[in-house]
């Protein structure tokens, strides 16, 4: 729903089921609605669910191809930056509740997953930014060669770093992850990795006050990480600033919102999904300091 819609023919009776846009189509009710339709049209576990859309779509599908008939096959389709090189990877399912982003969901891994770059041509730019905020994460996860820099407003590759093209950055970003999950696919302790940034991320998106896409909340996320790290001895002046070369290389903020308490931002630390006792903060480190 976050792109110019793509159609997708399976070669099959189908038919097309729409959410809402956006993050309050990430709910229960839309989880419910979707499963009445499904039983409605008389979907068994024969039949196959397929994504088509962003990571609103995919994590929305994915939940309700988990739960309906406990579990059927999903496949997605990822039309957005963000859904192709994150959301769309990996087998996290989820949707929101009033108390907190993706607090209520299923790991539920896709029998596949379909990422045609052409289709980003469609995205606006913010949209484009959401992703870009995730790519930059990667950078900090191993990426060091994906390099830093705006990949277009329709989605083609500048030479930047490497000169990888927009197909091999997100390859790449495809790669990290599927390493990480595959080592820790539930998340008990590695794949905490890939929450890098998105402490501070989600509990500036769930306020709702500050107009901010995914990608930008997390990019927020990841400078203020890095100021924590450093706060606490892990990693010095130059690590700090490499998290601010690579946000400002994709145009990212970096900044806080202006208005925003510091008991408003502990409370929703404390709901944030990772948080076990207190706040808990995935943080970079550097060996020898």
């Amino acid at each position: 729903q976050e792109s110019v819609p793509v159609e997708v023919d399976p070669g099959v009776d189908h038919r097309v089921f729409r959410i809402g846009d956006g993050e309050t189509a990430k709910s229960l009710s839309t989880v419910e609605e979707l499963c009445s339709a499904f039983a409605g049209w008389g979907l068994t576990r024969a039949d196959v669910v397929v994504g088509v859309g962003g990571g609103v779509v995919t994590d929305v599908a994915g939940f309700a191809a988990a739960s309906y008939h406990r579990g059927l096959p999903v496949v997605h389709v990822a039309t957005t930056l963000l859904a192709q090189i994150d959301a769309a990877i990996g087998g996290k399912t989820g949707v929101n509740i009033p108390e907190g982003k993706n607090l209520v969901g299923a790991f539920w891994q896709p029998a596949a997953v379909l990422c045609d770059t052409t289709v980003l041509e469609t995205l606006p730019e913010r949209e484009m930014a959401c992703g870009l905020g995730e790519m930059a994460k990667y950078h900090f996860l191993g990426g060091d060669d994906l390099g830093g820099g705006d990949l277009g407003g329709g989605g083609t590759a500048a030479d930047d770093g490497p000169g990888l093209t927009l197909e091999q950055r997100v390859a790449r970003c495809v790669q990290i992850k599927a390493e990480v999950v595959a080592a820790d696919e539930r998340e008990a302790g590695r794949r905490a990795v890939l929450n890098y940034g998105h402490t501070l991320g989600h509990a500036l998106e769930t306020t709702g006050r500050y107009d901010l896409r995914h990608g930008e909340a997390v990019a927020i996320g990841l400078a203020y990480a890095a100021a924590v790290a450093h706060n606490l001895g892990r990693i010095g002046d130059a690590r700090v600033a490499e998290h601010h070369r690579v946000l400002a290389a994709y145009d990212l903020p970096s900044t806080l919102p202006k208005g925003l308490s510091d008991n408003e931002l502990l409370a929703l630390f404390a709901r944030d999904k990772k948080a076990i006792d207190g706040v808990t903060f995935v943080l970079d480190s550097v060996r020898g300091m």
